[in-house]
């Protein structure tokens, strides 16, 4: 007869420091959303704008909120809500998405941040962002004494 040692736990370290060192190398500024409705975005750019483009299907104008920080961040904010059914109905099957969502973006300083053009129309929102040219830094003499 042979005597089989079983050890369920041997791989786990291993895989738990290969799993950390894995997160620890994605790029900074990425994050994973678990759960609720996070809108898939597009962001493109031509010589003169920046193009913001967010699939908010299921959502009015007044569910969204488009802001921009001191820190050139932009921020899109709303909540997409469920449908409340009739007492007549029951659900059968559901897979759309509900709740609140939050994106943010940092904005290059080529971006115009005070005259951001925004459009909402099929479920898409859109923001237009000019590009300026970006303030020179100051360079301030110093004299040697």
């Amino acid at each position: 007869m042979t005597l089989v040692r079983l050890e369920p736990f041997r791989g786990f370290e291993r895989l738990s420091k290969r799993f950390n060192d894995l997160v620890s190398d994605v790029e900074k500024g990425v994050s994973f959303e678990m759960g609720g409705f996070s809108p898939r975005i597009d962001i493109t750019e031509d010589d003169n704008h920046i193009f913001v483009h967010a699939e908010v299907a299921g959502l009015n104008k007044e569910d969204v909120k488009v802001s921009v920080n001191e820190d050139r961040t932009l921020l899109l904010k709303g909540e997409k809500k469920k449908a409340t059914l009739s007492e007549d109905k029951r659900v059968i099957r559901t897979e759309r998405i509900y709740g609140e969502f939050e994106r943010s973006f940092m904005l290059p300083d080529s971006a115009d941040i005070e005259h951001i053009d925004a459009k909402f129309e099929n479920g898409v929102l859109e923001l237009s962002i000019p590009k300026i040219e970006p303030p020179k830094p100051k360079e301030i003499n110093v004299e040697i004494k």
